[in-house]
């Protein structure tokens, strides 16, 4: 197996908007997260989110402590929560083997525990996308499918955006220490998520697109509300997004996107919003 990471420095906002097309996907895409029997992941300056995905294959696939963290076990400090986007799977926790199956999450607490990656047929390899973030205590691990989930259902065909939105890393159904993760999945003939627009002042968000047909892309929008950006996109790619940045998208179809956040709060709603005639 191989573990591959790299570091992403946050930026002000003044700087970023003048960064061109080459800069903007540099710092704030991730193109790279599923390579067959590897680990690959993005150490966010961003409240020190990393983002990954391991995809294994031929081996299980060990989460290993990478420089950054200066640790001998990745999870000693971290806590982590995952989604399984491809074949069934399963990780192993120290003595304890949890099954995913598609679009199945797991949250691991932190603590002093290997964690392995496997799937139960190469021929259909599991996916699992993650997000992790420093850790102030222990909460107990727990798998949770989509109907353990908190859902909402938001938006309508008419605006293009019905969409359902499944909590299910959240503080309503686990305990986390900053951690929060969903997925929200557009209806056929929906393209558009997250309007109107908003950023949340205490707290950076990850947003991962898969589902998305060959042939067919997402553009997300990022930048400050007065001052937005695009970022084209493929499907099994993610995008770091800044406090100061709203994080919205359209695409060429409907399609399934995961979320992720971290920073100071919990609250969900917690959001600053922009008027859809507002933005520029």
């Amino acid at each position: 197996m191989k573990t591959n990471y790299e570091l992403r420095y946050a930026a002000h906002p003044e700087d970023a908007k003048s960064y061109d097309t080459t800069r903007l996907r540099r710092d704030f895409l991730i193109e790279r997260i599923f390579t067959p029997d590897e680990v690959n992941m993005v150490y966010s300056m961003y409240d020190r989110m990393i983002v990954g995905g391991a995809m294994p294959c031929k081996e299980s696939l060990k989460l290993e402590a990478i420089d950054p963290l200066k640790q001998p076990v990745f999870l000693r400090n971290r806590e982590l929560g995952m989604f399984n986007v491809g074949g069934p799977g399963v990780v192993k926790v120290g003595d304890v083997a949890y099954e995913l199956g598609y679009k199945e999450a797991l949250y691991l607490g932190s603590g002093d525990r290997e964690v392995y990656f496997e799937s139960k047929d190469i021929s259909q390899p599991a996916k699992f996308y993650f997000n992790s973030l420093t850790a102030h205590r222990n909460y107990p691990d727990k798998k949770i499918t989509k109907e353990e989930a908190v859902v909402a259902e938001m938006g309508a065909l008419e605006t293009s955006n019905h969409r359902k939105i499944n909590k299910m890393i959240v503080n309503q159904v686990l305990p986390t220490c900053q951690l929060q993760m969903g997925m929200t999945e557009l209806a056929p003939g929906s393209v558009w998520n997250t309007m109107p627009a908003h950023v949340h002042s205490r707290r950076m968000e990850a947003y991962f697109y898969f589902e998305v047909p060959e042939g067919q892309a997402v553009c997300h929008f990022m930048g400050q509300p007065d001052e937005t950006r695009h970022i084209w996109m493929k499907g099994d790619q993610a995008v770091l997004s800044p406090e100061w940045s709203i994080h919205s998208a359209a695409a060429t179809t409907h399609y399934t996107f995961i979320w992720g956040m971290g920073g100071e709060n919990l609250d969900y709603g917690d959001q600053d919003f922009s008027a859809i005639e507002e933005l520029r």
